[in-house]
Formats: C-alpha cells, structure tokens, sequence
C-alpha cells in the first residue's frame, strides 16, 4: 500500500498548476463533516489522511490534493442499526432475503433473514426465539392508521452466515424480499 500512496502523489503531480492560496485556504474543496476510516484501511494510508488533513501549511500544493484524494478511503460516521427508545435499545434490524428453499421447492412459510452485525451461527443463536416485525404500509386506513404489521419469531439458524430462520402469522410476501424487517430483542433469556 505505500506504493499505492506514492502513486497517488505522482499522479496527482498533474493538477500543480492550481494556484497554492486558493489551495491551501482551510476547508478548501471537502465539507466539513466528521468522518471515520474505514476499518479495512491500512495503517499507512490512516496515518497520511490524518497527516494531510492537519491544519500546518502545506507548501507542496500536491499534498492538499492527495489529502482530497485520500479522503476516498474515509466513510462518513456509520450510524448504529439499533432502534432508540426511551427504554434503551429494543431491535435490530435485518433483511427479508427469500423464503427457504432447495432448488426446485419454495417452502414459503419459513423466511430466511439476515440480522444486521451478525455473522456466524454462535451470534444468531442469541436470537433464536426472538420477535420479528414485518412493518409495511397499506393503501387504506384501518383504525386511523395505514401502518400494519406482520409478526413471526426466530426459529433456529440456517447455514454458517448468520442467517436465521424465521416463521410468521400469516407468510411474508414476496415483494418482501430485499425489505426490512425489526428484530426485537425481546423475549430475553438473559
């Protein structure tokens, strides 16, 4: 990756005919917005972000613009998943991925889900027994509200991935696939 850097600054070489003052004014060209590294970034491509986005005065306009260059590898800050209350923390969410299935069959009250943050089948074992919210909007009112849900729970793992199963009321349909769906943390066994 030092190569990686080192290419950067020569190939940016190109843009040192931009007049320097305009060029080094603070905050010239990026808003001002907190930002977080990605956490796959290497060590040296952190170190000359956070080199770069110091407030010294850069005499070599090139480094201000690998500092713009560099900021590709920077996200803005990843805001949790998990759903606030005044009780704390209560869901996760997770995505409708498809009914389970074998190649020719569709069994469609079973639903595969993918909780957000987890991983491996130890992390959705925590959630086995959990209820899951299917939140979708209808076109009538019923009650004064449009807002209807379909309710299941979390019956057991499926596969290495993290993937769970889940089975509810009445069966997901399938424009459901790709939406999302709450995971309370509720009932606990904790």
């Amino acid at each position: 990756m030092i190569c990686f850097s080192v290419r950067a600054k020569v190939g940016l070489a190109a843009f040192a005919h931009a007049p320097s003052r305009d060029l080094a004014s603070p905050g010239w060209g990026r808003p001002q917005v907190t930002r977080r590294v990605a956490p796959n970034t290497p060590s040296q491509i952190v170190n000359a972000v956070s080199y770069l986005r110091s407030d010294d005065n850069h005499d070599n306009p090139n480094d201000i613009f690998a500092g713009h260059f560099l900021d590709l590898f920077a996200l803005p800050a990843v805001a949790q998943n998990r759903r606030q209350n005044a009780f704390g923390t209560r869901s996760q969410t997770g995505r409708h991925l498809s009914y389970q299935r074998s190649k020719r069959q569709v069994n469609p009250n079973t639903s595969l889900i993918k909780i957000d943050g987890v991983d491996n089948t130890e992390a959705a074992n925590f959630y086995l027994g959990k209820k899951v919210a299917f939140v979708y909007r209808a076109k009538r009112e019923v009650r004064g509200s449009n807002i209807r849900v379909i309710w299941g729970k979390v019956t057991r793992p499926h596969g290495n991935s993290g993937v769970v199963r889940a089975q509810f009321r009445h069966n997901l349909p399938p424009k459901s696939f790709g939406a999302t769906v709450r995971v309370m943390l509720y009932p606990s066994n904790i």
